[in-house]
């Protein structure tokens, strides 16, 4: 049973991994990045790791894509066409 939640959470870290690159827009980008963090805190909870979960979970999953929409929604008010970001 384990085994089978842990290739589910691998198998969703790898696609929103790819998701991550292959995506055309930045907020797309930055939604798939949050996703592959929770996977991944996830996953570390799984492994037994807690305090590294934690720590992803903080980063990974908030912290970051939190600063990157902050930074996107700066870029958008600085242009002068809010549709050059895409």
């Amino acid at each position: 049973m384990f085994e089978v939640i842990n290739l589910l959470l691998l198998g969703g870290t790898l696609i929103t991994a790819i998701l991550t690159v292959r995506v055309k827009r930045v907020f797309d980008a930055v939604v798939a990045f949050s996703a592959m963090g929770t996977f991944l805190t996830l996953l570390f909870f799984l492994l037994q790791a807690p305090d590294v979960a934690l720590s992803e979970a903080a980063v990974g999953a908030v912290a970051v894509p939190m600063v990157l929409l902050i930074a996107i929604a700066k870029i958008r008010g600085l242009l002068n066409n809010p549709m050059e970001v895409d």
